[in-house]
Parts: C-alpha cells; sequence; structure tokens
C-alpha cells in the first residue's frame, strides 16, 4: 500500500529541491513565537567553558561517570525500583514514537524542531531524547526554557537518556527531572575531586514552575535511572547511559547482557553512535569487548542502533552475518549543526556509498558553511551556491548529485579552493583540515536564522514491520506545515 503522506513528505525534501533544503524561505515558521525573550548562552564564553570543565578532566585524569552512575543505581534500587530498569509504556501490537537528539540549547535551532514535532507527534505514545537534553551543563535549573516549555504542547511522555553534557551537572539535574531522585556522591578524592563540577543546587520554586509546563496526566512519566528498557509486545528500546568518555561500566553492562537475551527484536538508543562520519566507534565495555559486540550477537536481535552526540542524521546499514542492522545518528534535534560535507566517501564496514544516507546533504552543508564564513571574513570568493557546493561533492566523493543541480555548473579553482579552506576538498599536502573543521569550528557556527537544518526521528511499529523515517526543520514556514522527509527505512520484525 502507497503512503500517500510519505511519499508527498519525500517530494518536499532536499533530496528533490533547493527550496526542500530550506534555501528559498519566504517566510520564517512560528518557532519564533514560541521561544522565550532570553539570551542564551555562548560557547566562546569563558564561564561556559569552565562550568564544562568536566570533559577535560575526564579526558586527563579519567572519567569517574561509572562509579557516580553506579551510586544513582544503588540509590535507585534502594527505593525499590524494577531491578531490570524496564518502563511498561501503555502501547498495543501498533504504535509509533518520536525520538530526538540533542536537543537542549533553549535557542531558535531548538525551538524550530517544535511545531513540526507537535504535527508528526499526534497520536504517537511518547517521546525520547537521546543525548545532551540540556546545554551547556545539564543544570536542573535551566530545563524549564530548555525541556519544559518546548516540549509543554507535546501530549504524551517524554524519556531520555543522558549525553555528555548532561554529565557535567554530575547528572543531577537528569536524575531530578526524569528520575526524580537526589543524590549526594560520594566525594572524588584527588585533583580531580577538588576540580570536578558537582550537581548544582536547584532552586525548588523554579523547577516546580518549569514542572507545571507540562503538567497533564498523559504527559506524566518517571523513568527508573539513565538507562532503561522500553517494552511492547514486538520490540524493545533499550537505551544506554554512555556517560562522559563512551564507556560503559560493569554494572550497566551486566544489565544490558541481560535485557539483550529478550527474544523480542530490539532497538539500541545510546548516547554515542556506533558509526558516524565513515568511522567505526563502538562503546567499549570496562570489562572488555565492546557495546557492538552485544548489538551483533544474532542472539540478541538488534535491528537497529540510534545514537545522538553528533549533531546530523546519518544512516549506515551494515551487512552482520545474513543481518543488515541499521546504524544511525540522529543529533539534530536543536544544537548547532556538525558539518556533514567533511564527511568521505562511505566504505565503513562494507556499506557502498550510494547506500548511506545523511541529512543535511553535503552539498547544503558545504553550501551553509561558504556562506557562513564569506560573511564572517569578508571574503565573497568563499561563497559556493547550493548548486556549485553539490557539484565541488559530488566531483570529490566520485557519485552522482542527490539533487540534480539546477542550472549548469562548471567547476572551477575558484570552488575548489573555497571547498578547501572549508575542509570538503583535499589539500595538495597531509594537513587535517576536515578534522580540525568538524571538530571546532562547528561549534562556533551556531545562528538563528533559516535555514537551520535540524531533524527528528518518528518510528512506527506493527508486529511484523518497524518504520524510520528522518524529517527535516528548516525554520521555513511552509516545512512547519508539511515536514520534508529526508530518509525512510522499513525493517522486518519477522
Amino acid at each position: 500500500m502507497v503512503d500517500v503522506a510519505a511519499e508527498r513528505a519525500k517530494q518536499l525534501s532536499s533530496r528533490v529541491s533547493e527550496s526542500g533544503a530550506g534555501w528559498a524561505c519566504p517566510q520564517v515558521g512560528t518557532f519564533a513565537q514560541l521561544r522565550p525573550d532570553r539570551r542564551g548562552f555562548s560557547w566562546l564564553n569563558p564561564r561556559t567553558l569552565w562550568r564544562s570543565r568536566n570533559e577535560v578532566l575526564a579526558g586527563l585524569l579519567g572519567d569517574p561517570s561509572g562509579q557516580v552512575r553506579a551510586q544513582w543505581v544503588r540509590a535507585q534500587e534502594a527505593r525499590g525500583i524494577d531491578p531490570e530498569f524496564r518502563i511498561k509504556a501503555p502501547v498495543g501490537g501498533n504504535f509509533s514514537f518520536l525520538l530526538l537528539g540533542d536537543t537542549g540549547e533553549g535557542d531558535a535551532s531548538q525551538y524550530a524542531v517544535v511545531p513540526g514535532m507537535l504535527k508528526l507527534g499526534q497520536g504517537t505514545s511518547f517521546a525520547v531524547i537521546a543525548s545532551d537534553v540540556v546545554y551547556p551543563t545539564g543544570s536542573g535549573n535551566e530545563y524549564g526554557d530548555k525541556f519544559f516549555r518546548p516540549y509543554k504542547d507535546y501530549d504524551a511522555p517524554i524519556y531520555a537518556i543522558p549525553g555528555n553534557h548532561d554529565w557535567y551537572d554530575g547528572l543531577g539535574g537528569f536524575m531530578r527531572v526524569f528520575c526524580d531522585a537526589e543524590l549526594k556522591p560520594k566525594p572524588d578524592r584527588g585533583i580531580r575531586g577538588l576540580l570536578w563540577r558537582k550537581p548544582e543546587p536547584i532552586d525548588e520554586a523554579r523547577l516546580a514552575g518549569a514542572r507545571k509546563l507540562r503538567g497533564r496526566p498523559s504527559q506524566q512519566a518517571t523513568q527508573p535511572g539513565p538507562y532503561w528498557a522500553i517494552e511492547s509486545d514486538n520490540l524493545l528500546i533499550v537505551g544506554v547511559d554512555t556517560g562522559i568518555k563512551n564507556i560503559i561500566d560493569k554494572g550497566q553492562t551486566a544489565w544490558l547482557r541481560r535485557v539483550s537475551l529478550d527474544p523480542r527484536p530490539k532497538i539500541l538508543v545510546t548516547g554515542k553512535p556506533i558509526y558516524t562520519a565513515n568511522a567505526y566507534k563502538p562503546s567499549p565495555l570496562e570489562e572488555g569487548g565492546t557495546i557492538d559486540d552485544i548489538v551483533r550477537d544474532p542472539a540478541h536481535r538488534y535491528v537497529a542502533a540510534i545514537g545522538g552526540d553528533v549533531h546530523n542524521y546519518q544512516r549506515y546499514p551494515v551487512k552482520v552475518g545474513d543481518r543488515l542492522i541499521q546504524y544511525v545518528v540522529s543529533g539534530g534535534g536543536g544544537a548547532f549543526m556538525h558539518a556533514t560535507h567533511t564527511i568521505q566517501r562511505v566504505d565503513v564496514a562494507g556499506v557502498h556509498e550510494d547506500d548511506f544516507r545523511c541529512y543535511p546533504l553535503r552539498g547544503d552543508s558545504l553550501s551553509f558553511y561558504s556562506q557562513l564564513y564569506a560573511a564572517r571574513l569578508r571574503m565573497k570568493w568563499l561563497y559556493l551556491t547550493p548548486a556549485e557546493a553539490a557539484c565541488v561533492m559530488s566531483e570529490h566523493i566520485k557519485n552522482q548529485p542527490v539533487r540534480t543541480p539546477e542550472g549548469t555548473v562548471t567547476i572551477t579553482r575558484r570552488m575548489r579552493w573555497a571547498a578547501r579552506l572549508l575542509g570538503a576538498w583535499p589539500w595538495p599536502f597531509r594537513l587535517p583540515v576536515d578534522r580540525v573543521f568538524h571538530r571546532y569550528l562547528s561549534e562556533l557556527s551556531d545562528w538563528d536564522t533559516p535555514p537551520f537544518f535540524k531533524q527528528l526521528m518518528h518510528v512506527t511499529v506493527t508486529p511484523g514491520e518497524l518504520t524510520l523515517r528522518c524529517f527535516a526543520a528548516t525554520g521555513c514556514l511552509g516545512q512547519e506545515l508539511d515536514p520534508p522527509l529526508e530518509d525512510e527505512v522499513r525493517i522486518s520484525l519477522a
């Protein structure tokens, strides 16, 4: 049966036209009316960097996330929660849910996703946030404008797994909001304990006022901990907490092994993607091995693994024995965009370039960053139109342009040098410019005007099939009314 709505949504997408990508935006969407009239934070502010110091300390002095997580889990078990961390969602054989990643900057890029979320979320049973619910440091005092307000009209429960930024607050804000839990972690010894950022004291009146924004009975949910398993008749959704440095502690590993023995098919939702930017990055287990070893075991019946942390959308269909597992990056829910034009021709794990999907398209990513830096550096020659950027990327990647360019394009030396400076074209000598661009310049390039190139996922479950759909949020009114469908894959659960 043809899904007429889905077919229409595909025709509106960036894969079909420049207007579908948001380049022609005759009217800005309604998201601006939803956003609070308050100044956001800057990643360049020294105070923001100091509050985020746990990332650096974990890299230099070791990541204590596993020990602190174990304390949270013991405290939850003492309260009498289900030791298997199960969430029994009120769903039947057929249901749907939303999945967003890396949502909580509290600025235009987050609120631009909300209108499409509300439209696509009609009739869904719940939503899941995969990684970084609140930026920059997961403080419980910032959930009002970065969680409760944007999602106040979503009339279903929201569950979440923490990202590294949620751990910069020692997980205090996250556990209080999602698990109604409090804890004073045991003091860490040595210089790390001295410098480590502890959970921020919560303004109780402020949090109580924020909770009222999502105060309807249909919106209420309390999850058992920072990791969990949402149960349904035909599918398990397994959420894993990857902490700061992406290492799974022994307690969580033992739980994951037990849950994975359940005979139902499963989706893994994780704070860090396993495949991203044509690279394999499986989460190591503290006791040895990786989380992907568990995912790949045919006895565990994982059909997809979806991770946040990287702020764009990518999908890698990886053949594992006689099965196909969909590895997805879904981190475009509300933070600055990580470039996709620095992703080289895909060949990781035997995935063919033609089977790889990403949003934004590499050409749109390159065009946008060229526009941004042409203005910022006052170098007009650096700007590449969407059609020019698409053709430059096609010549470099050696594939057909995903979207047919509008008009004739002749690639010039100027275009190649512009792409080279932005990390999309190789240099004549070895320089890791692409990695530098992806790691640093993206963070310095947030913006508050369309197109935003944000995305969210709509997941449909039936007894025999799982459907993953990626929808775009550009910030343009037309795409709020009809969210473009950028990717779709159907997976048999038989």
